[in-house]
């Protein structure tokens, strides 16, 4: 019997996996071979969410020890997904506590009895604190959502013998596709297998209708067809790293990402504390450890939009890049930010300047005529100040799809088209200087948290939930095209030479 509980927003990915011996390191993606078997956990689960005042222990000392079904009411619950938006109760809709998932497993004989056979139980993903419990034992604990962990259970599901047993040298291996190419950075270029390399792309999240982060092939399938339609070359995995399965489909694709740790909201001085430093590491180190072989991959991130401009962060991202970068000295590192170029005291550091800016959309409200001179002066403040290449890694507007104002007013499809046409009039002012990339926010509508700022979630998308575009989509369709059409090398600098053809090129 598997159990554990968790925080919301949930996302669950377990799987049970049977090999001979594991490979030093571990947390790679368990792919099948002739020396390693998969069971997958994915279906329905037992679930219950924790509305009591006990929390954490009481809740644990109660239950975790026989079924679940035999302390009170369950719901079954699909894994994976995201618990929140499965059941029709308001109260699971918003809750944030402990719940539990449980499911109980029959294995095959071989892994039960023979004990050359090492039995590991990995988790895709539990956000954001998981323990687990392995037939009454507690296994395993993790603090961080969206990254891998795993337990060897072997001695919890085997049956042991009292004679001795002669285990004698056994060999385990699988197949990884390979590609190879270089990354690099100068005072004014990223470059690709020394090639001058232009992000065009998007910001993602991982979220559908009904199923919210839950991995899914077909819609996964659907948003590659997507980006390839857009024309867009990159993303970045904002706030948070992505399903294994997204960086399989972008190596094989040739997509350029942005690998972002979930680093976000680190915004009061309590949070640059030695203790976050040493969790920010230690997420850093699962992040590069289980990405670092993707060569879609072509830059870390640190942080999304965190309190640079106060003093302590200077020292703060000083440690969590130079560890980063001596996990993996071959790709260059940042991290994303909102600050004044003059304050932010993590942008030393940083080996590519990513910026966040909303002009016309937080302030100067509908004053669209501004956009190309406010951007213009970011962007040539902080080169002058770091002399650094530069991604304008967020812009957009919220647009509620089929709204119509001419002329264009805040919300509708017009004025989100307008904000884009004067944007990419200031990028093209610095493209070829020092402005190396741009990434639309976001890729598609997602859903947040009720306030009266959210129609239904952040409709900044130029795709809805369902995936279907606003009239921003084919604007820049137009222009992600006109600028892959520009360069000798389309969408596919980073491809793997050993997979096959990528319907990008």
């Amino acid at each position: 019997m598997v159990r554990w509980p968790a925080v919301a927003w949930v996302t669950l990915g377990p799987l049970l996996w049977g090999c001979a011996l594991a490979l030093q390191g571990g947390m790679l993606y368990p792919r099948e071979s002739p020396s390693r078997e998969r069971k997958s956990l994915d279906g329905l689960w037992s679930f219950r969410a924790d509305f009591s005042d006990n929390r954490r222990r009481g809740f644990e000392e109660q239950w975790y020890r026989r079924p679940l079904r035999e302390s009170g009411p369950t719901l079954d619950m699909p894994v994976p997904s995201s618990f929140n938006d499965i059941g029709q109760d308001w109260q699971l809709r918003h809750f944030v506590g402990w719940v539990w998932y449980e499911r109980e497993v029959t294995l095959p004989e071989r892994w039960t009895q023979d004990l050359r056979t090492r039995v590991v139980l990995r988790i895709g993903s539990a956000h954001s604190y998981a323990i687990v419990w392995v037939n009454g034992v507690n296994t395993l604990e993790h603090e961080g959502g969206y990254l891998p962990f795993e337990a060897d259970i072997s001695s919890l599901v085997q049956v042991r013998l009292t004679a001795q047993t002669s285990v004698g040298p056994v060999s385990d291996f699988y197949t990884l596709p390979v590609g190879i190419r270089t990354v690099a950075v100068t005072e004014s270029q990223f470059l690709i297998n020394g090639k001058p390399f232009y992000f065009h792309g998007v910001n993602k999240h991982e979220d559908a209708d009904i199923r919210g982060k839950g991995f899914d092939w077909p819609l996964l399938v659907k948003d590659f067809n997507l980006l390839l339609w857009l024309g867009a070359n990159a993303f970045r995995t904002s706030h948070y790293p992505y399903a294994e399965e997204v960086l399989q489909m972008c190596d094989r694709y040739g997509i350029v990402v942005i690998d972002e740790c979930p680093a976000v909201g680190l915004v009061l001085p309590q949070h640059f504390s030695n203790t976050s430093v040493n969790h920010h590491t230690r997420v850093m180190e699962e992040l590069v450890r289980r990405d670092k072989n993707h060569p879609a991959v072509v830059m870390w991130s640190v942080a999304n939009e965190p309190a640079s401009y106060l003093e302590s962060a200077g020292y703060y991202f000083k440690m969590v890049i130079t560890h980063t970068k001596a996990l993996d000295p071959s790709r260059p590192v940042t991290f994303v930010t909102n600050s004044n170029y003059a304050a932010d005291k993590g942008a030393p550091y940083v080996d590519v300047i990513c910026v966040n800016s909303y002009y016309s959309w937080y302030h100067d409200y509908g004053h669209l005529e501004l956009i190309q001179l406010q951007l213009g002066t970011q962007f040539e403040n902080w080169f002058k100040t770091y002399h650094k290449p530069i991604i304008q890694s967020e812009y957009g507007a919220e647009t509620i799809v089929g709204l119509h104002q001419d002329p264009p007013l805040m919300f509708s499809e017009e004025y989100q088209k307008a904000l884009l046409e004067q944007y990419h009039l200031g990028l093209d002012q610095k493209r070829g200087k020092y402005v190396v990339g741009e990434l639309i926010w976001n890729f598609a509508d997602f859903m947040t948290n009720q306030s009266p700022q959210r129609v239904l979630g952040n409709k900044k998308g130029i795709f809805t939930r369902q995936r279907q575009p606003k009239a921003a989509a084919f604007l820049l369709r137009e222009r992600y095209w006109k600028i892959a059409n520009e360069t000798r090398y389309p969408h596919s600098v980073a491809k793997s030479q050993c997979l096959e053809n990528s319907p990008f090129t």
